[in-house]
């Protein structure tokens, strides 16, 4: 009997996902054109709520940057969007109109040991913001 009540009791913390905010930011305090934070490293269906905090921002899966069987996805702009990471692995993220800018997040998955270099499609800005954000 004790060792159903202790089960009962465990119940609750057991598959409990997450939902994580991060602000697309025109300026906020790490610089101009950013996501805040612009790094999670977050649990296997944990949900992400990207919202618009300051106008002209999207969220967007960069495609060269996804797990394998992981599912694209694209928010509209000014649009609050939720996603939900099912898939282990290293997820890029882009705001679509600044991209160029580097204004890119990263949403790590699960324990992420051996991800994919950063590839080569990447602009410049946000190869530079990929990296520092990954040196930290």
């Amino acid at each position: 009997m004790r060792l159903l009540t202790a089960l009962i009791a465990l119940l609750p913390s057991i598959g409990h996902a997450e939902t994580h905010v991060v602000n697309m930011l025109t300026r906020g305090d790490t610089g101009a054109m950013v996501y805040e934070p612009a790094y999670l490293q977050i649990a296997p269906g944990d949900t992400v709520r990207f919202l618009p905090t300051q106008r002209g921002h999207n969220a967007a899966s960069i495609r060269e940057m996804l797990p394998e069987g992981a599912n694209r996805f694209i928010g509209q702009i000014d649009e609050e969007i939720s996603v939900t990471f099912e898939i282990e692995g290293r997820y890029g993220i882009k705001c679509s109109p600044h991209y160029a800018m580097g204004m890119v997040m990263i949403v790590d998955v699960g324990d992420v040991y051996d991800a994919a270099p950063l590839p080569d499609a990447v602009p410049d800005r946000a190869r530079e913001r990929m990296s520092e954000l990954l040196g930290r």
